[in-house]
């Protein structure tokens, strides 16, 4: 388990990074009702990298997970504009892949929450 939480955090960053190598995926997935999908996309990358930084460093690993928490419900919208448009997106499953991401978010914030507790438990 604690490789499992330790794997958490640069999970994140190269989530994050990937908002800069392929920014033109992201857009898409930005609701059009949402203006300025270019800066949100960044932003959203931006706050994926610092706190998947922050969730590797004892002393901000808890403020990182609850940023990570915030950043995850934030883009949430994004994954149901994706679910409700499905024609409109290549997903490894369709349309069905698209809806059962949407509970997924609940694993990655589970997954956060266990890798804020980092090591202070006992468990190997």
């Amino acid at each position: 388990m604690r490789v499992i939480r330790r794997m958490c955090g640069p999970f994140f960053v190269v989530s994050g990074a990937l908002h800069f190598i392929i920014p033109t995926s992201y857009r898409k997935m930005v609701p059009p009702s949402l203006p300025a999908p270019a800066t949100l996309v960044a932003a959203s990358g931006v706050a994926e990298i610092a706190g998947g930084i922050g969730l590797t460093n004892t002393p901000t690993r808890r403020l990182a997970g609850w940023w990570l928490i915030a950043t995850l419900i934030a883009v949430f919208p994004a994954n149901v504009h994706m679910a409700l448009n499905p024609d409109n997106y290549k997903f490894p499953g369709g349309a069905r892949g698209l809806w059962a991401r949407l509970p997924a978010q609940l694993v990655f914030i589970a997954w956060v929450l266990a890798a804020m507790r980092g090591d202070e438990t006992s468990e190997n």
